[in-house]
């Protein structure tokens, strides 16, 4: 049994966030001849990984992709709030904080008012800082913000005693196998070494380490290299820009996967 379970058999678990708590780009198929695809992403492994060692896991992911911070407090910390888990992990900001104009400051007492609120429970609270955004090109300039944020959100987390996932420090993300055709989401390698992380700050006994060097690979030929960067710029930069310029959001009109605490069956080993 893990050193978070406290003896405990029925651990409550629920995600809030965005995209990245969602799951995205982690997929795994949905009910079979739908041609559904349902996205699995970090939050869902460590809930399963949960089940395995601590029993019978209860789990709601409320995160749904896109959603600024004001919306994840409005509506995603009320339902929180009002099932009671054990445990909360909270990831919210980083869609304000990319965009033109966004006031750290101003995000951080938002994200605040959402701590205080889920704090107040009783639960367990985790939240995680921004990434290190050096080794990508279009997203190295917003360095400076992201760091003022992190430096808010580690102030808000040891007023309230909220373990920090610190990702800026998760070196190993900056490899481009941890990240998906994209660039803005990570793939499902990437995913797998978050829920890692995040099962060693529970003490929840990870059954591998987050660190483990990537296997070698041969190293891109420049030419290819930028024609890469060409197709990506063409199929994922220009339309997300166009959303954002347009008001519009990946996540428009879609529902939290997870809404309400459902037992979650153990792991799949080999996940």
């Amino acid at each position: 049994m893990s050193g978070y379970s406290n003896g405990r058999d029925i651990v409550s678990y629920v995600a809030l966030g965005d995209s990245f708590t969602e799951g995205m780009d982690d997929p795994y198929p949905g009910p079979e001849g739908t041609g559904e695809v349902r996205y699995r992403g970090w939050a869902d492994r460590l809930a399963e990984h949960l089940a395995a060692t601590c029993g019978e896991v209860r789990y709601a992911n409320l995160a749904v992709r896109g959603r600024l911070i004001r919306p994840i407090v409005e509506h995603q910390v009320p339902r929180a709030v009002e099932l009671r888990p054990d445990l909360v992990t909270l990831c919210a900001g980083g869609n304000d904080i990319i965009r033109p104009g966004a006031d750290p400051d101003l995000t951080a007492r938002i994200f605040e008012a959402a701590v205080r609120r889920l704090a107040a429970t009783g639960a367990r609270v985790v939240v995680f800082t921004g990434m290190d955004t050096a080794f990508q090109p279009v997203m190295r300039h917003l360095r400076g913000k992201i760091a003022t944020y992190n430096m808010h959100l580690r102030a808000i987390a040891d007023h309230y005693g909220c373990d920090v996932v610190d990702l800026w420090s998760m070196r190993v993300l900056q490899d481009h196998r941890a990240w998906s055709e994209d660039r803005l989401h990570l793939s499902p390698e990437g995913h797998r070494r978050i829920a890692l992380r995040v099962c060693e700050i529970l003490d929840a006994s990870p059954p591998e380490d987050w660190r483990a060097p990537w296997p070698a690979e041969d190293p891109r030929p420049w030419r290819a290299a930028r024609q890469e960067d060409l197709l990506w710029a063409r199929e994922y930069l220009v339309p997300w820009i166009g959303r954002r310029l347009a008001g519009r959001s990946s996540g428009d009109g879609r529902a939290a996967k997870r809404p309400a605490l459902v037992p979650l069956q153990p792991a799949r080993r080999g996940g």
